[in-house]
């Protein structure tokens, strides 16, 4: 697999490049071309009026065309001048990593594109919503900064064991959902799985609650007023159906604030009602708010509770600075706070996301415990301590010692070493011959090993991933289901050829072929098509052929009897083939 890198990509770490794929342009027929064009005709037609302004200034400064899906490495030469790239995936990623990627300005494009019959939306992630949504507004510096610290604070929060499993739910969805030939069955199993799981959550983790406040300013945001409000959320900007929708008294405009957190959605259907924020500075301000009830920067025992539940790779920080990364096992807490916490599996240590020497995960493969806070009768913690008063209280090499914490945990040995932070502050001390006890049940005894007893008074941080990322191997992105390419039968792949023959005769490469010809094979072979009729439609008019453009005006309004949910569709491609010769 490869792709074509720049500067920003470049300082991608390993573990999230493996999520991208290579967008493989030659892939999108001529009938996704069809759908991009219509969809972004229709888009900016309508969204010039009801979008943020920065909407239209973006697809100019970000390379989007209106008549051709993007290639996305076309678009990274002109992102980079805004300090942007963009990669291509495969669906939906993990949420930990799709934030990630923000934090490191790299806007993430699902590829594939919705099917026809999907047109107005579509749960999946797609290249019209990624790349006619998300990427327009990063043109505004306010919305770049913005959605760049939301991936910085959002990657670092906790999830659940439930996350994980509604995340593979819903993509299972949104890709069947996109499959051609799926059974409605399958359909409402999945749906039904969805749901299930979704009134069974628990609590809410940080990631649940932060992916609320991502669905409801990043991808679902208006902005203004609550009379007046604009579109900005890429959701919106990427769904010819709910752009429209969203901007009548059906849909509920709420001010924004950090309850949208606490507000929970249903990605298979139009949202019911939408918070609106007084300016993209107002989104910062509450993400802020956010962020100091999370785990990252309150700490204590609720944060390490948090990373024991998650079952996932984590960070504690100490108020040393001394960071242990691993799986969280178990923690001993006296009066509310943690005296003692024990991982499992690889461990490793770090002080200011370095990885210290000697203590990566070959040298505590098999966890890390120690007891923190002060010690029991001594009112000076021993990160405070000075040289003279750790040689007072007989902390310092070659003395066999027994320390007592407050709450119980006791250790004996023989102390070998310490290891200070650059500040001069004692971090590690290591023992050999030791044995750490609470209640008189043992904890660890050392035999022929070393022991690092961690020094810190408190917790001040835990967070999602480790503290460096070279101390783990990461590489490990596993997918249960994939996108589907569709095999296309004989006779869709005539139906494309016919979208392919008219593209051809728009774009020049190709004039000589029989558009009354091509519109009389699809009245025959594709009687329900519509959106090619309205393509052969603007080329008539455009030529001046209007007996032509009334015969085709005519079998469309057969299709809408025949099938009239795509009245819409018809009427509004017409009215805009009409309104542009016009102007």
């Amino acid at each position: 697999m490869s792709y074509e890198s720049n500067p920003i990509l470049d300082k991608l770490p390993e573990h999230l490049k493996q999520f991208i794929k290579p967008q493989n342009y030659e892939d999108y027929s001529a009938v996704d071309q069809a759908v991009w064009r219509y969809v972004m005709r229709k888009n900016v037609d309508y969204l010039s009026k009801v979008a943020h302004k920065s909407y239209l200034d973006g697809l100019q400064k970000t390379g989007i065309s209106i008549d051709h899906i993007p290639n996305m490495y076309g678009m990274n030469r002109i992102l980079e001048e805004i300090g942007w790239a963009a990669v291509a995936v495969d669906g939906f990623i993990p949420p930990s990593a799709f934030m990630e990627f923000q934090a490191y300005n790299v806007l993430v494009i699902a590829s594939d594109i919705r099917q026809l019959d999907h047109i107005e939306y579509t749960p999946a992630p797609d290249i019209i919503h990624e790349g006619a949504g998300h990427a327009p507004i990063i043109a505004n510096p306010e919305y770049a900064e913005y959605l760049r610290r939301f991936g910085e604070i959002g990657c670092k929060a906790i999830s659940s064991a439930k996350d994980y499993e509604l995340y593979e739910a819903v993509r299972h969805l949104s890709i069947i959902k996109e499959a051609s030939g799926t059974l409605d069955s399958e359909i409402i199993k999945a749906e039904k799985l969805i749901e299930d799981l979704q009134n069974n959550m628990g609590e809410p983790s940080e990631m649940a609650l932060i992916r609320n406040l991502h669905w409801w300013t990043v991808e679902y945001g208006l902005i203004g007023t609550i009379e007046q409000p604009k579109i900005y959320g890429a959701g919106l900007l990427s769904s010819i159906g709910e752009s429209a929708w969203c901007m009548t008294d059906e849909v509920v405009k709420v001010p924004y604030s950090i309850e949208a957190a606490h507000t929970s959605f249903d990605i298979t259907k139009p949202q019911p009602q939408l918070f609106v924020t007084p300016d993209f500075a107002y989104l910062s301000q509450v993400l802020e708010e956010f962020a100091n009830t999370m785990a990252l920067r309150t700490g204590g025992l609720t944060g390490i509770q948090k990373l024991i539940n998650s079952k996932e790779l984590g960070t504690i920080e100490l108020s040393t600075g001394l960071q242990v990364s691993g799986n969280f096992e178990a923690v001993i807490s006296h009066e509310n706070k943690p005296v003692f916490f024990q991982t499992i599996g690889p461990t490793a240590l770090s002080f200011r996301e370095k990885e210290l020497v000697g203590h990566g995960t070959k040298n505590h493969y098999d966890g890390f415990g120690s007891p923190i806070g002060k010690l029991k009768g001594i009112n000076l913690a021993i990160e405070d301590m000075s040289p003279r008063d750790l040689k007072a209280y007989n902390i310092f090499e070659g003395q066999t010692i027994t320390l007592e914490f407050e709450g119980g945990v006791i250790i004996k040995g023989e102390i070998i070493t310490g290891t200070r932070n650059l500040k001069g502050e004692i971090i590690l001390v290591t023992f050999k011959d030791c044995v750490v006890t609470h209640n008189n049940d043992i904890l660890f005894e050392s035999g022929n090993r070393l022991y690092n007893m961690a020094i810190g008074q408190d917790i001040v941080a835990a967070f999602n991933g480790p503290a460096d990322l070279q101390s783990f191997d990461l590489v490990n992105h596993e997918i249960t289901s994939t996108t589907q390419a569709s095999n296309a039968s004989e006779q869709e792949k005539r139906h494309e050829q016919y979208y392919r023959q008219i593209r051809d005769y728009r774009e020049g490469a190709n004039t000589t072929i029989s558009r009354h010809k091509v519109f009389q094979q699809i009245c025959e072979e594709f009687p329900e098509d519509w959106l090619l009729s309205v393509e052969l439609y603007e080329l008539a008019k455009t030529n001046g052929d209007y007996d032509f453009a009334d015969a085709i005006a005519a079998h469309l309004q057969n299709v809408k009897r025949n099938n009239p949910q795509v009245g819409q569709l018809i009427d509004d491609g017409l009215k805009l083939v009409d309104e542009s010769l016009v102007s």
